[in-house]
């Protein structure tokens, strides 16, 4: 299945420069030593191959309890127009991607829902974090709900 959201026309402001760089590293950090909850809810490290240079880039999100054993994850950029940079490699390589949890590091596919599949983990997600409505509010992009599943 292939990754096909387009880019929105309008959004807030795509997070980035320094301050978030230097807080990204620190989040990582912590949840690849311990238990990842950041801002009240669930965190994990995904590290996906860069489209253009080739190299791992590791980007903490948050996720949300998928079928079978699997994460669910929003390429939200806090309701940016963009779709953010790890959606764009992950698109690129779904098949390369290792996730971070509490000390292990797993291998995983990702799978990009859509349809029924989609509209039911996003009420989920919208339930569980009502952050994530408001970010859709924000934009006119739909936003990807991706599912990462162990790779065997």
């Amino acid at each position: 299945m292939s990754f096909s959201h387009s880019q929105g026309t309008r959004g807030a402001r795509q997070p980035g420069g320094r301050l978030t760089k230097w807080m990204n590293r620190r989040i990582a950090r912590r949840i690849r030593t311990r238990e990842g909850k950041v801002m009240g809810m669930n965190a994990l490290v995904l590290t996906t191959i860069g489209r253009k240079s080739g190299e791992e880039r590791s980007t903490p999100v948050g996720w949300f309890p998928g079928d079978d054993d699997s994460w669910l994850v929003v390429a939200s950029a806090a309701g940016a127009a963009k779709n953010p940079a790890w959606y764009l490699n992950l698109a690129a390589h779904p098949d390369r991607l290792t996730i971070e949890l509490a000390g292990k590091k797993i291998p995983v596919t990702a799978t990009e829902l859509r349809g029924e599949e989609r509209s039911s983990a996003w009420k989920s997600i919208t339930t569980a974090s009502p952050r994530f409505a408001q970010y859709e509010e924000k934009t006119d992009r739909e936003l990807p709900v991706i599912r990462l599943s162990r790779r065997i």
